[in-house]
């Protein structure tokens, strides 16, 4: 590798697996030391093992709930004990649950919006003041495709959509308001990734849906979550210096090809609810 994080400290949330544990691997075979955290406390350890086992510097916390505003906050704190300030911040945790305007019940809108927007909020509040402090910081955030208004994937995860075009949002005005503190916002918009949360979908060659997602692409594959993790890489590192309110999308040309429309009409479970995409609640 080419040390892009060298003497660095890099946080990222939702390292239990997926695009979150992709990025734990590649960023610190950058050099970068990392700091995790997940809801998912087997797959969380197994991340830091792996880090570990590829000589790479990890810790990580677990299980920890983003979308509770002390264990935000305690995160943070740990961050800091562990390795002093740090440099970046990767949030790439979320969870959701689908369902079409009529049937999703109030509670699934919160979760989803508890546990995609609000949680990056309340990371990136109690973040802000390491980056003061440091003078200089990196934050990137993982929306999705679906919250760009340019491809509608999912017609029935309204809640995921909002919450995720929220996301895009926030990081435009962070990107503005914290320019005086030298901190650069960006963010990532991942399409079909294939992560173990959606595995049976894209994994399996026989299955149809796979087909129908990358004949809807530009590009004839499913992503992997290290095409995340590399996005993210770029806008974490001194790459993209000259680059902040900016988003990357991440889709195969699947938000531009015209041919996505409703194609995962057929996701969406009996009771309304939608396993996470790419990253995995904390």
């Amino acid at each position: 590798m080419t040390g892009q994080l060298e003497g660095k400290t890099a946080l990222i949330t939702g390292t239990g697996g997926g695009q979150g544990r992709a990025a734990a691997l590649l960023f610190a075979s950058e050099g970068a030391r990392v700091v995790g955290c997940d809801v998912k406390v087997e797959g969380a350890l197994e991340t830091v093992e792996m880090v570990k086992g590829a000589g790479g510097e990890m810790v990580s916390m677990q299980p920890v709930d983003l979308g509770d505003e002390t264990a935000a906050k305690n995160w943070i704190d740990f961050a800091v004990e562990s390795y002093g300030d740090f440099d970046i911040l990767y949030n790439n945790a979320s969870a959701n649950r689908f369902g079409q305007v009529e049937s999703l019940s109030l509670d699934d809108w919160n979760f989803t919006l508890r546990n995609e927007l609000t949680l990056v909020f309340l990371v990136v509040k109690y973040a802000v003041p390491v980056f003061r402090r440091r003078g200089a910081g990196v934050i990137v955030n993982a929306s999705s495709v679906v919250g760009t208004g340019r491809s509608v994937y999912a017609p029935a995860g309204i809640s995921h959509a909002v919450a995720k075009a929220g996301v895009t949002v926030m990081g435009e005005y962070l990107a503005n308001e914290l320019a005086p503190l030298n901190v650069r916002v960006n963010t990532i918009a991942p399409g079909a990734i294939n992560t173990p949360a959606v595995a049976a979908l894209y994994a399996d060659e026989n299955n149809p849906i796979r087909q129908r997602q990358i004949d809807a692409q530009l590009i004839k594959r499913i992503g992997e979550p290290e095409d995340c993790a590399k996005a993210a890489l770029y806008l974490a590192s001194d790459n993209s210096s000259f680059m902040t309110g900016a988003e990357l999308i991440v889709d195969g040309g699947g938000s531009i090809s015209g041919l996505c429309g409703n194609i995962f009409v057929d996701l969406i479970a009996n009771d309304g609810s939608e396993p996470d995409e790419g990253g995995t609640s904390s």
